[in-house]
């Protein structure tokens, strides 16, 4: 009985089990990678929609039309905030127009959904 809790044992060092747990490991590797990358996406698409919001709205309180109803991703950076945490600022602009002719490019920049500024161009051009 002994002998062949032995043999186990050097089954499981150098045999077929040991490489399924590789697998294991890649297996929930690749998983956490996948879960990872759609909270990722997750995360922008929030942002994203909370930017549409907020250009809809500027564009109401500034009696402009938004043009293609939607905003564009600009760009993102990394900064300090006052406690000195970084933070991801994401840039979108948008585009509206006040007379119905000439567009204009306005912009907003976010810290997760929440808003850090927001401009419209002083006339369009």
């Amino acid at each position: 009985m002994y002998g062949a809790r032995s043999g186990e044992i050097q089954a499981f060092r150098c045999g077929k089990l040991r490489a399924m747990s590789d697998d294991l490991f890649f297996l929930v590797f690749g998983a956490a990678i996948l879960a990872a990358g759609y909270k990722v996406w997750q995360v922008s698409l929030d942002a994203r929609e909370a930017a549409n919001r907020i250009a809809s709205d500027t564009c109401s309180q500034a009696v402009v039309q938004l043009l293609d109803g939607t905003v564009a991703f600009a760009g993102f950076r990394l900064t300090r905030d006052s406690r000195g945490r970084r933070r991801l600022l994401r840039t979108y602009t948008f585009d509206y127009t006040q007379d119905g002719y000439e567009r204009a490019q306005g912009f907003i920049v976010l810290s997760g959904q929440h808003l850090e500024a927001v401009g419209l161009a002083g006339s369009p051009s």
